[in-house]
């Protein structure tokens, strides 16, 4: 089973990994390859594909998952890499909790976090998935998109196609009691090649703090964020 840890549910997890990268396998492959009883092949292949980093094909073989091509992303991707040193400047600037979000799907992904330390706060966990139906930061990942992209979505959105027009128009967008009660955002756009978006940066907190329209006070601060993101001084 190649390289041992000590921690056997790690290495026979690892090994699985690896037969089904090497070609897609079936149970019954994945125990002749890797010699693991079937029941405990079983049960780790299942808890891999829960997790996303084992999938299935057409016939219902074991396959790599997306999991597995994100992570792979998230160790070598720059915007990441200086996305805490950027989280941690807006929240000191802004006051604000503030996030980062991936698009993955129908949902919105907080790939880095930077919390307000003291005082009443919003708290998106790392690794969070929201709806991209609601708030501002869904607002900024729907509005670059093509519109048959997200016709669909729109019907169930808490936002409409004109106020995503809005937000292309003005480079921001900002959310009201839109996804939880009581609660505020605005978010910008960080654009990657061919002015892509590839993800939004935003800030939350209370609306008795941020106010019922917090985008003209804050806008340019997240700009100004997502230019650093973007490898650019602010």
């Amino acid at each position: 089973m190649g390289q041992h840890s000590g921690i056997g549910v790690i290495d026979k997890s690892v090994t699985i990994l690896a037969a089904a990268a090497a070609e897609p396998a079936g149970l019954a492959e994945l125990v002749e390859r890797t010699g693991i009883p079937r029941a405990t092949a079983h049960r780790l292949a299942v808890a891999l594909e829960v997790h996303r980093l084992l999938a299935r094909d057409a016939e219902g073989r074991f396959t790599p998952g997306p999991r597995l091509a994100e992570l792979a992303a998230a160790a070598a991707d720059p915007l990441l890499e200086r996305a805490a040193e950027v989280l941690a400047w807006l929240r000191d600037t802004a006051g604000e909790s503030a996030q980062l979000y991936r698009r993955d799907g129908l949902e919105r992904v907080c790939v880095a976090t930077a919390e307000r330390a003291t005082g009443l706060r919003t708290t998106v966990p790392l690794g969070a998935r929201l709806p991209l139906t609601a708030g501002s930061g869904a607002q900024v990942l729907c509005a670059w998109e093509p519109a048959e992209t997200v016709a669909a979505l729109l019907e169930r959105a808490e936002f409409s196609d004109r106020s995503l027009a809005d937000v292309r128009r003005r480079g921001w967008a900002q959310s009201v009691g839109q996804r939880e009660a009581g609660v505020a955002s605005v978010s910008a756009p960080v654009f990657g090649r061919g002015r892509r978006v590839v993800a939004a940066i935003s800030i939350s907190g209370p609306i008795e703090r941020l106010g019922r329209s917090p985008g003209q006070r804050f806008a340019p601060i997240l700009a100004a964020a997502a230019q650093r993101l973007q490898g650019r001084p602010g």
